[in-house]
């Protein structure tokens, strides 16, 4: 299959690339940086130079790789910024769509995230209303999480998979040694409380939207998150110590948001992680 990758060189993209070339596609993945784009052909993929909000420019690199899938992962979640990631999620998006829709792209995945549902007091499922009564700021990223699925799904496209990720982990995220949240954890800033959260390694987020290209997977959104929903309560101390550092004590309270999501229907897609808990993938953080 022709596929035409856009946010290939992220944290997630640097995992995808390498499974969607040793699967046989013909890959094209999009970048802001020349550079990186020397990088991809080593990879085996095809990269150009485009820029998400450049809107000719990216019609005219989607249209020249002629994909017959579009795989959205463009994000600014390297820099930590909410309102520049929101504006990727609703011009971007549509700019993406429009390149892919005019290029007669059939598919299209797109990157959405697993903590943007209403609140509640059980592990959010698919059908779970996004939180669109959110105060600011956390109304800035659930509408341009909203703005995103919209967009993707009106569009028309013959299959379209919205890939609701948990927090990511693993190399080149937050997650992993000496990355942000390690340095929050040795600053004491990283609170052990009762905030529930889904995680999923970036090697087994790679890997369902490589499956999910599969015209076996419906429409529509996708938990894909591991097996255990979990209070920081559990998990922070567990991170901590699997990086060496000092574990904080548990500490009261959460957001009503902090529900974590259920992967059921992943599970039932076919997608098996290799670390369906967060306990055993900390642990290989450093292994």
């Amino acid at each position: 299959m022709r596929i035409f990758v856009a946010g290939g060189t992220g944290a997630i993209g640097r995992q995808v690339i390498p499974l969607l070339v040793g699967a046989g596609h013909e890959v094209t993945v999009a970048s802001r940086s020349a550079g990186r784009v020397r990088d991809l052909l080593a990879a085996g993929a095809r990269g150009v130079v485009a820029d998400v909000f450049d809107r000719d420019g990216l019609a005219v690199a989607v249209a020249a790789a002629e994909p017959e899938a579009v795989v959205h992962q463009l994000t600014s979640l390297a820099q930590g910024d909410p309102v520049q990631n929101a504006l990727i999620r609703r011009e971007g998006t549509r700019n993406l769509v429009d390149a892919a829709l005019k290029a007669g792209a059939r598919v299209f995945l797109a990157q959405s995230i697993s903590w943007a549902y209403e609140p509640g007091e059980d592990p959010a499922v698919e059908a779970t209303p996004l939180d669109l009564a959110a105060p600011e700021p956390r109304a800035v990223s659930v509408g341009g999480v909203a703005a995103l699925e919209d967009t993707v799904a009106g569009a028309g496209f013959e299959r379209h998979v919205i890939l609701r990720f948990g927090t990511f982990y693993g190399p080149g995220t937050w997650y992993a040694p000496g990355a942000a949240m390690a340095e929050r954890v040795t600053a004491g800033t990283l609170p052990a409380n009762d905030g529930i959260a889904s995680f999923v390694h970036v090697r087994d987020a790679a890997e369902a939207t490589v499956l999910a290209l599969d015209d076996g997977w419906p429409s529509g959104p996708v938990n894909i998150v591991d097996d255990e929903p979990a209070p920081a309560s559990a998990w922070v101390p567990w991170f901590a110590r699997a990086l060496g550092l000092p574990a904080p004590e548990p500490v009261p309270g959460r957001a009503v948001w902090e529900r974590g999501a259920d992967n059921t229907l992943a599970r039932s897609l076919g997608w098996q992680p290799r670390y369906p808990s967060w306990r055993a993938g900390f642990a290989a953080l450093t292994a």
